[in-house]
């Protein structure tokens, strides 16, 4: 690892002296003159086909230029976080909702979206996800809208004449019939994956968002709610049990696809766009041998869905071109924009009035089961403090055995409240 510093030491140099070079933080001057607008985000993210198409049309149509500001992705935090405190605001900020995004001293920097005219046509999950804690609306979402839920290997359980569950009594006897035919149940990513809780957490507070404002307010812990102590017992007896395999601490986010397509695990709680970009093609099992139902992890007996997670473009509100960006998501918004360059893109719909984009047959097949248990992502994006990364630290600490499923409520509380001291959260 250390004969790489110096290199990203220089990268990081490099892209923040680039950066300098291409961001204005002027007021507003637009004076019906061709401008150019600056687009900062991460590189992988700015290179999809549906942002170089979306980039395309508008200089095509308006004769304005679109300059991506690409940073690399390892990088893209701590760089952006440096040059916008410094004032070097992009015309154009890609981020999604999550606990990074409190960096960036968003009532400072970033436009309000609340009055535009294509918020209408949002759905409501997309809706939601991109609101702050206070309902205001902080970007336009443009993204893949993934759906997020337990995909299991339905050739393997029909194999078996097993069938998915409905309900959390279902879902456990479905796991100890699993593991007694030697499968295991569910692959656990424990090394550094943190996921999981986040979807079994949405429920929760989505559902009772008197719990998210209390919490947010700190009048209340996790360790107040009851269902957040039985989602740990029941991730801590599942563990017990042997329903994640005997190497699932050493299982991170690369080794779902090997244990998945060779059907060593049944189950993992993923989201859609990952069987068709990560999942092994090669392997004895294809996206074809997977199917959807509800995460179940004690927290909501029906399960539960986890809508997208999405990038948004944010407006420098002291730039040089707000009228110019806000023209520019305006046609971003336009769907006969958006569904030419979501054309044949595997994606649910961000905007009612999409047509042209593809969904997953494991989604259309579980249409009613994620009408009834969609929630939009909640606790990474709404609940005050929290961290993925600290989740994982404190499951860590549960699945090691160094505390109890209580003690590990206790750890996510201390960490969650820390990071929101941090923020400068209010009451905290």
């Amino acid at each position: 690892m250390k004969k790489f510093f110096s290199l990203i030491t220089v990268v990081t140099i490099i892209s923040s002296l680039l950066l300098t070079s291409c961001i204005g933080t002027t007021k507003n001057t637009d004076s019906g003159e061709n401008v150019t607008i600056t687009v900062m985000g991460r590189h992988s993210d700015l290179a999809k086909s549906y942002m170089t198409s979306i980039f395309e049309q508008y200089e095509n149509a308006t004769g304005n230029t679109i300059k991506p500001v690409p940073i690399e992705d390892t990088q893209f935090e701590s760089t952006s976080e440096e040059m916008i405190s410094k004032g070097d605001v992009p015309d154009i900020f890609l981020h999604f909702h999550n606990a990074d995004l409190y960096r960036f001293d968003i009532e400072k920097n970033f436009l309000y979206l609340n009055d535009q005219d294509w918020v209408s046509d949002l759905t409501d999950s997309t809706l939601e996800y991109c609101k702050d804690s206070e309902g205001n609306l902080m970007g336009l979402p443009y993204w893949e809208n993934s759906v997020s839920g337990c995909y299991y290997n339905k050739t393997i359980l029909d194999s078996l004449g097993l069938k998915p569950a409905t309900t959390q009594a279902e879902f456990d006897v479905l796991c100890q019939a699993l593991a007694s035919t030697g499968y295991t149940p569910i692959c656990w990513p424990a090394d550094g994956c943190s996921w999981m809780v986040q979807f079994a957490l949405d429920p929760v507070f989505a559902d009772d968002p008197e719990k998210l404002e209390k919490i947010n307010n700190n009048e209340i812990t996790y360790a107040d709610i009851p269902e957040v102590t039985d989602m740990m017992e029941w991730i801590n007896d599942a563990a017990d049990k042997g329903w994640f395999g005997s190497d699932f601490l050493k299982c991170d986010i690369n080794d779902i696809s090997p244990i998945m397509s060779s059907g060593e695990a049944v189950m993992t709680f993923i989201w859609d766009t990952w069987l068709y970009t990560d999942l092994a093609k090669d392997g004895k099992y294809t996206v074809d041998d997977f199917a959807l139902m509800p995460v179940f992890l004690n927290t909501v007996e029906n399960g539960t869905y986890e809508g997208g997670n999405l990038n948004m473009m944010m407006v420098n509100k002291n730039g040089s071109h707000v009228d110019a960006c806000l023209d520019f998501l305006s046609f971003c918004a336009d769907a006969k924009n958006y569904n030419i360059a979501f054309d044949g893109i595997s994606t649910v719909n961000c905007f009612k009035g999409q047509t042209t984009n593809i969904q997953s047959p494991m989604i259309t097949n579980a249409a009613d089961s994620v009408e009834a248990n969609l929630r939009a992502s909640t606790s990474a994006s709404k609940i005050t403090g929290f961290s993925g990364d600290d989740v994982a630290a404190a499951l860590n600490e549960l699945f090691r055995k160094k505390t109890d499923p209580a003690g590990c409520v206790n750890l996510m509380d201390k960490y969650r409240i820390s990071e929101a001291s941090l923020q400068g959260a209010e009451g905290f």
